[in-house]
């Protein structure tokens, strides 16, 4: 039986983009950068706008990674990056998580970063993930985990943003609480020899609390996820406006301080 169609619930709108360009191996893929060795065999889940891909490429050269997305169009942006950065080790192509073409024991490592959060089914993700590596080899992921999202100060239009992603997340199929439930969903794809982590981005510095609120307060005007809130009736374009403004109240706080807290796991098979 298939899986269920996957939603993206942040779309590729420029302010995502934003955000996700920023992320890097050392920022968001550091629990497994020590597993890595030059020569390896990488694939790369849901490699979004590529800038981890790339990194990734770097660390295990003349090794190869390979970058997957589900759209073509989602794929181009991991392509463009790589170009730009003349990275040439990597290869491309679409391919759903739930059904990889690939075959049985074909890479050592396969990496997903915030994916597992937003599949159908994430145990047969890592099922999947699973049967393409190859014994002795790793499945490692991360997600973030919005429930353990924490800020100061507490302005209640956040509370407000909180409230409706979770509810456009899992109208979507997905679980944004992901980051809690990693050691689970690897217990359920059949994994005995798991090491779960976590670690966190934090947002307080006057430059970050700027970059992290402005990118959210244009989200969720302008995102998918806004598209989604408006048309399902979930909220209003006011409602929205009242967010994006409590956005830009927090980040203008002297003391504002954000922190997202993500799960990690790091599974042999």
């Amino acid at each position: 039986m298939s899986a269920a169609p996957n939603v993206y619930t942040h779309g590729h709108h420029a302010s995502v983009l934003r955000s996700h360009r920023w992320r890097t191996a050392e920022n968001s893929a550091a629990y497994l950068l020590p597993h890595l060795v030059p020569g390896m065999s990488v694939l790369d889940v849901g490699c979004g706008p590529g800038t981890i891909t790339v990194d990734l490429a770097t660390r295990v050269a003349p090794g190869r990674v390979t970058a997957v997305e589900i759209t073509g169009d989602a794929l181009q942006l991991a392509r463009t990056e790589a170009n730009s950065r003349r990275q040439r080790n990597i290869d491309f192509a679409v391919a759903d998580v739930h059904a990889l073409d690939f075959p049985d024991s074909a890479f050592d490592v396969i990496h997903a970063h915030q994916v597992l959060q937003h599949v159908a089914d994430p145990v047969r993700a890592l099922r999947e993930m699973r049967r393409v590596s190859r014994p002795g080899g790793i499945v490692a992921a991360r997600d973030s985990d919005y429930a353990a999202f924490t800020w100061f100060p507490r302005v209640p239009a956040l509370d407000d943003w909180l409230a409706l992603y979770q509810q456009a997340a899992r109208a979507n199929g997905g679980e944004p609480d992901a980051g809690r439930r990693l050691l689970s969903w690897a217990h359920a794809a059949g994994f005995t020899d798991v090491r779960a982590t976590a670690s966190t981005w934090c947002f307080a510095t006057p430059e970050d609390r700027q970059w992290w609120g402005e990118m959210w307060a244009e989200r969720i005007l302008h995102s998918d996820l806004a598209r989604q809130l408006l048309t399902s009736g979930a909220a209003t374009a006011e409602g929205l406006r009242r967010i994006s403004d409590g956005w830009r109240e927090w980040a203008a706080a002297a003391d504002a301080w954000f922190a997202v807290l993500h799960g990690e796991i790091v599974c042999r098979p």
